[in-house]
């Protein structure tokens, strides 16, 4: 069998213990995988000035395949953050995290068998922000199609792979019905393409709901990045908190796998910190690259030592970290694995659309949002170009025409206007041109309609 390269990131804290840890119990259960060091985090930003150097990425991306340590975001530095940095840079789209009932770990559920699968790199992750005006400030919530389908279909993949029978889409369709309603409708095309599995969808408050009434009922459950990275935590609560939650992050050629808790540099260097977070992540690496025998028997021999009582502090145990991967070591059965079990899972996303543009589509130009810092009810012409004023309204509620609701009213308006006919470029610009230099405009926004003349753009509570 041939020995598989992977870059290991120690970390921070904690890290280099129970990355240790991991190296000790793969030597001893004889796994063929050899380690390339790479460094990150807080010391590493201390030694080279960035906690995440262009050597380590350029390591990942060679071998495929990487087990990091937690790392340390330095503080008031402006240094970005090391785990979105390495999701944003190898396009690593799929977090999954399994949340799996441990024998001999304190929880008040000890049957929960399940999937979580969260989009890793949109939404509001996606880092677009902006102050608008000095008591207004604006996320934007991006959800593309191509990002959905490459996270939803990898579900669906994994699913199928793992023989497991349903996955279920967790949603806020009903209220931001433009960006998760395409997100469900993505999760409703690929659901097509797997008629084998079951396939349903649920609002993101009440699968919270569900999750901690009865979490056996889920299965396989497809997330986007703000929900899935709330939800993943309360998965892991459901089987003894963030200490046995492992994680991967999944792309198109590399995938990073990582203990999910902090590197709790309280307690470093005291040989008490708890490696099975990590443990359980490089045995969810070992099965995506193919080696389930070995994956098998070091998980075997963890669920062991957990049976037998031997567990760390955090666990309710008194062993050290020490104590606690030789009693690992101690347990890993010596039976030989045969060729045939050591098989990669075939996970077989379906691959993605092509690119589609407006005009493909059909839409066309019918108005445009204007926003605007004003400190009162701003005064705007009612025509500019061909574009009559429809509306204006204040925090998503409409304030003009018609009575006034009874809200507080911030300093930042949203206009709309909009035109009987289609608009071309030109027309846009001389909007623009038209409007008073007195405007301070913050923002202007595209209305488009589809060639149906349905709206593709949401309207304000209080506008028919």
């Amino acid at each position: 069998m041939d020995t598989q390269t992977i870059t290991l990131i120690r970390g921070d804290g904690i890290g280099p213990e129970i990355t240790e840890a991991v190296v000790e119990i793969f030597e001893a259960a004889h796994v063929p995988v050899q380690w390339e060091e790479a460094e990150a985090g807080l010391a590493c930003a201390e030694k080279h000035g960035t906690p995440l150097p262009k050597e380590t990425v350029e390591k990942i991306s060679r071998n495929k395949i990487a087990l990091k340590g937690p790392t340390t975001t330095p503080s008031g530095t402006g240094h970005k953050s090391v785990n979105v940095t390495i999701r944003k840079t190898l396009d690593l789209f799929a977090n999954v995290r399994p949340a799996k009932s441990l024998p001999g770990v304190r929880s008040r559920y000890d049957n929960v068998d399940l999937l979580l699968v969260r989009e890793n790199i949109e939404d509001t992750y996606a880092g677009v922000e902006h102050w608008q005006t000095p008591d207004v400030a604006q996320c934007l919530k991006v959800i593309t199609r191509p990002g959905s389908l490459a996270v939803i279909n990898y579900a669906f993949a994994i699913a199928r792979a793992q023989g497991r029978k349903r996955v279920t889409c967790v949603h806020k369709a009903n209220i931001h019905k433009i960006t998760d309603g395409l997100f469900l409708e993505c999760f409703r095309e690929a659901a097509q393409h797997y008629p084998d599995l079951q396939s349903d969808d649920i609002l993101i408050d009440n699968a919270c709901m569900q999750l901690v009434i009865r979490p056996e009922q889920f299965d396989v459950m497809i997330l986007p990045n703000l929900y899935g990275d709330i939800v993943s935590d309360l998965c892991a609560g459901l089987v003894g908190g963030l200490g046995v939650a492992p994680g991967g992050n999944i792309g198109d050629g590399c995938a990073v796998f990582e203990a999910v808790h902090g590197s709790a540099p309280d307690i470093a260097g005291q040989g008490i910190a708890n490696p099975t977070a990590i443990l359980l992540s490089a045995i969810q690496m070992l099965r995506h690259i193919g080696l389930n025998g070995h994956a098998g028997r070091i998980e075997t021999a963890l669920r062991y030592a957990l049976v037998s009582g031997i567990k760390t502090r955090d666990m309710g145990g008194n062993a050290t970290t020490r104590e606690f991967t030789r009693a690992i070591i101690s347990g890993i059965p010596s039976t030989i694995v045969s060729p045939n079990i050591e098989e990669k899972l075939e996970i077989n996303p379906l691959p993605l659309p092509e690119a589609r543009d407006s005009h493909s589509q059909g839409w066309h130009t019918v108005g445009v949002d204007l926003f605007v810092h004003e400190n009162s009810l701003p005064h705007l012409p009612e025509t500019v170009g061909k574009m009559t004023l429809a509306m204006i309204s204040n925090r998503g509620t409409k304030v003009y025409p018609g009575s006034m609701p009874f809200i507080y009213l911030v300093n930042w308006y949203r206009a709309r206007y909009l035109s009987e006919t289609p608009l071309h470029e030109e027309d846009l610009q001389q909007f623009f041109n038209a409007l008073p230099s007195s405007v301070e405009w913050t923002t202007i926004q595209r209305l488009n309609e589809d060639k149906e003349g349905n709206p593709m753009f949401s309207k304000a509570q209080g506008e028919e």
